[in-house]
């Protein structure tokens, strides 16, 4: 009997060894720490949180370029996605559920970059790196940034305004209203230091800036209809963070029947905001390749699934003085001048690009420039 439990209890011993092996296989990283095996990474989830449903690009460009890459890299990945909707505490909730359900790596893209801090401290008590994406977290803790050159970006719009009003022949002391984006966003605070960098030492009076929450195009506009009640025709220029802000801010001068429309910046190359180019409504915008943004986020994650750690192309610090790792790509002015050469070349909105934009009420225009 003593000779036949001992055999049982050896037999046992070897039966539950397997089983925790099979597990350990099956599971990779069983804390959630990005270095699991080749079979576990093979089969990542990869949490993608995005801030708002008000800029176009997000839904349109940023979503299907990192989804299509992540599968293109790694047939097995499944990509976990959120929309914050405008709203810090619903993306706390996504990246927890996203946490939750096992992700490897979380790419967010921090409504408030304030707040988004704890999601990022939640994240690094599970071992998932983060990758900061287009706008900066301010936490010594995320692991990477990707973005653009956003006070670069903040310059192009305050240059391209300056240098239309003097071409314009406009006189020095004329008045321009700034529409800046949102406090939360860490990005919006380089747009306006950028634009400040070139507008204060113009020539030209700002009359009025105003940082619209949550970049939302109809708060924007409301705003700008009070200040033309109040300035009227001493508005001959306006600021405008992106193509969003920069619509609501043309349809409340508009309304006012302000004419002729002073000239108006955008960003983002948003499809609206390229027609109102060509329609002459707005003067320019400033173009960010979203693609090669939103690729090399992808690449990134699926390598970090994997438990590799690139250096990035420079380091960027946070408000709080945290240097991270940082890849950041070049923006551009985009004027009807260029429009063919950037984003129909690029095929910003899809193979079909130049059709999108030159709709019957743009033909001209687009024959004009010629965009085909």
């Amino acid at each position: 009997m003593k000779i036949a439990t001992k055999r049982a209890v050896i037999a046992s011993a070897a039966i539950l060894l397997t089983a925790v092996s099979l597990t350990a296989c099956s599971n990779g990283s069983g804390n959630g720490s990005s270095g699991g095996s080749t079979a576990d990474s093979a089969n990542a989830q990869i949490g993608l949180l995005l801030p708002d449903s008000v800029t176009a690009r997000y839904e349109a460009a940023d979503k299907p370029f990192f989804e299509a890459k992540v599968k293109e890299l790694c047939s097995g990945c499944k990509v976990l996605y959120a929309n914050a909707d405008g709203d810090a505490s619903k993306q706390q909730q996504q990246a927890e559920s996203m946490l939750t359900q096992g992700v490897k790596v979380l790419v967010l893209d921090p409504f408030d970059g304030e707040a988004a801090a704890s999601i990022v401290g939640e994240a690094k008590a599970k071992n998932v790196p983060v990758i900061s994406y287009d706008r900066l977290i301010n936490s010594p803790d995320s692991n990477y940034y990707i973005s653009f050159d956003n006070e670069k970006v903040g310059k192009l719009q305050g240059q391209a305004l300056v240098d239309k009003l003097k071409k314009d022949n406009v006189p020095s002391g004329a008045g321009i209203l700034m529409v800046n984006g949102s406090p939360t966003d860490n990005n919006a605070t380089l747009f306006k230091k950028g634009a400040h960098s070139v507008i204060d030492s113009s020539g030209y009076k700002v009359l009025a800036e105003f940082d619209t929450p949550g970049w939302d195009p109809a708060k924007a506009q409301d705003w700008v209809s009070g200040q033309v009640t109040q300035f009227k025709d001493q508005i001959k220029g306006v600021y405008a963070a992106n193509d969003g802000t920069g619509g609501g801010a043309i349809a409340a001068m508009k309304a006012a029947n302000l004419s002729p429309l002073p000239p108006v910046t955008g960003q983002d190359a948003e499809l609206a905001g390229i027609q109102r180019i060509l329609a002459g409504d707005q003067y320019m915008t400033v173009y960010k390749a979203l693609k090669p943004e939103a690729e090399k986020a992808a690449e990134l994650a699926v390598d970090l699934t994997k438990g590799n750690k690139p250096k990035g192309d420079t380091k960027v610090d946070t408000a709080g003085g945290a240097s991270i790792e940082s890849f950041l790509l070049t923006p551009v002015s985009v004027t009807t001048d260029n429009i063919e050469s950037t984003v129909v070349k690029d095929e910003f909105y899809g193979s079909d690009s130049a059709a999108k934009i030159c709709t019957a009420d743009y033909k001209a225009a687009c024959d004009k420039y010629g965009i085909k």
